[in-house]
């Protein structure tokens, strides 16, 4: 472990940066494009759902098994193998077009539907460059790491339009340039292999300690916390599941008949806030803690979604759901930070992985009662279920954590020292 460089990433690090940045593009363009896609198959709102609650599925099975066995596998091999699947993912969305076929793809595959930080490689990746650098420099690094993504994936989004724009100038059919996007999804996975294989091989463990790692049971010391924090971030979750990107686009389209090009460049325009927002929190978190910039920053932007519901037009709706972009990513970097600072080093795959896992199957529950919702009325419901639902949860975290220290084997009931204690970046 060292101290970040002031003027550059160690190699891995940067790696990963650039990997993040690739997927957030892939995940931005597939996110927007998946329900107007969908719909063009012919599909209803209720099965858009079922489909975008089958990725998520899919990506918590997939992120548990991976986390559950990185203390024995190569950290290297694991991502290796998760743009193997991305590809095939990418391939299975743009040659099969009958719904339970393209259902069994959503759930064994790895395509986001909320191009935000819902992922297989996800913990597999904090947990590398959280081995690269010092504790104090981890908000910071994960804030870069985040905002790479981000920027793409507002790129991502607003290409999205693109075989829209392609099939209408040239008289192709829509749905048919839209599949296009997922061919282009399949190659940026190659290309991340490729950038991939030259990481160092990482996560494994040392020779000598081979016998007692396999014998000792995962989370071994950080059990409680961990499982702790599952059960609040899954609150959270469940509450995104309502307003995961693909079901933004698809109620933006039936309430107010947006246009794919038109809602390409609103969700650009959200990922470049939410950017804007992610690169505060390193500043905020040294100033009030981790969890205080976690809660504080995030209840306005879930108030701002419940006021985006009852919006009387598009362009009231765009106003606020922009204004919560500006809050609503700056809790990220804080939680993947404290997560890492409250674990031991080998303890961190899994405990990203199990942090994660609930988020995920949480968050599958409930886009397929959100499609259901949006087949019965085009009023905002699912908005306001999701910003009640994650104020709850900022409330929850702030009573039960505000008091915690942030450094490994901590747990509630810890007294805490100052936010300001850390050494800043």
């Amino acid at each position: 472990m060292r101290r970040l460089p002031a003027a550059g990433w160690p190699p891995d690090v940067s790696r990963i940066v650039v990997g993040r940045a690739i997927r957030g593009f892939a995940d931005g363009f597939v996110s927007v494009l998946l329900a107007q896609y969908l719909t063009g198959l012919g599909f209803s709102p209720a099965r858009v759902g079922a489909i975008v609650t089958g990725t998520l599925i899919g990506s918590a099975v997939l992120t548990l098994s991976f986390g559950l066995t990185a203390h024995r596998t190569s950290l290297r091999t694991l991502l290796l193998g998760a743009c193997l699947l991305m590809a095939a993912t990418g391939l299975g969305f743009a040659t099969v077009v009958w719904f339970w076929p393209l259902l069994v793809v959503a759930v064994v595959g790895t395509l986001n539907p909320s191009a935000g930080d819902v992922s297989v490689f996800l913990p597999t990746e904090q947990a590398y460059v959280a081995g690269e650098v010092a504790a104090p420099d981890r908000p910071r690094l994960f804030a870069v790491y985040n905002l790479a993504a981000i920027f793409t994936a507002a790129f991502g989004a607003l290409a999205s339009g693109a075989p829209e724009v392609l099939a209408h100038r040239e008289g192709w059919d829509v749905t048919t340039a839209q599949r296009s996007g997922f061919v282009l999804y399949a190659l940026l996975a190659l290309v991340i292999f490729v950038l991939y294989r030259h990481l160092t091989v990482g996560g494994a463990p040392p020779p000598a300690a081979d016998g007692q790692r396999a014998r000792r049971r995962v989370l071994h010391t950080s059990r409680r916390t961990v499982l702790e924090l599952a059960a609040l971030f899954s609150l959270d979750s469940a509450g995104s599941g309502f307003v995961v990107t693909s079901l933004l686009v698809l109620w933006l389209h039936l309430r107010f008949d947006l246009s794919a090009a038109t809602t390409g460049a609103v969700f650009f325009a959200a990922g470049l806030l939410g950017a804007c927002s992610q690169a505060l929190a390193p500043r905020l978190a040294r100033r009030i803690g981790l969890i205080r910039t976690m809660a504080y920053t995030h209840i306005p932007a879930n108030c701002l979604l419940v006021l985006a519901a009852f919006a009387p037009s598009g362009g009231v709706a765009i106003a606020l759901l922009l204004a919560r972009a500006l809050f609503a990513q700056m809790d990220v970097p804080a939680r993947q930070a404290f997560v890492m600072a409250v674990v031991p080093p080998d303890e961190r795959a899994a405990a990203a992985s199990v942090t994660n896992v609930p988020r995920s199957l949480a968050s599958a529950l409930t886009p397929l009662l959100a499609g259901v919702l949006l087949e019965r009325t085009t009023f905002g419901w699912p908005l306001v279920i999701a910003g009640l639902t994650k104020v709850t949860y900022d409330l929850t975290l702030l009573g039960l954590y505000h008091d915690v220290p942030e450094q490994e084997g901590a747990r509630r009931g810890q007294s805490s020292p100052a936010p300001s204690a850390s050494p800043s970046p």
